[in-house]
């Protein structure tokens, strides 16, 4: 019997090969706060877990941040905390958002 050898895959890899069209004047994921340092800590962390492009960071010294240029646009924020920390998730304008180029 031939022996089947794991196949490994680096998804940052096949990420970095998507180009992202970024609508700088109309954002397609807005926060519910101006200041992410006053969002409560655990409902970020859910954000920080399940973002499987890591829009959602935590610092070293504990400090939030988010940015929406790098969007896979899967909606996972959107489910994750529609109703306490995401305001606004729709899909992004007409050639705009993420090309996917899985090589």
């Amino acid at each position: 019997m031939k022996e089947l050898k794991p196949i490994t895959v680096n998804v940052d890899e096949l990420i970095s090969l998507n180009h992202y069209n970024v609508d700088e004047e109309n954002a397609h994921i807005e926060l519910d706060h101006e200041n992410l340092d006053e969002v409560d800590d655990t409902e970020f962390q859910k954000l920080v877990r399940v973002c499987p492009a890591a829009l959602y960071k935590v610092d070293e010294e504990g400090h939030k941040s988010f940015d929406y240029a790098g969007c896979l646009e899967c909606g996972t924020c959107r489910i994750c905390c529609e109703d306490t920390i995401v305001k606004k998730w729709e899909m992004p304008q007409p050639t705009m958002g993420v090309e996917y180029r899985f090589g």
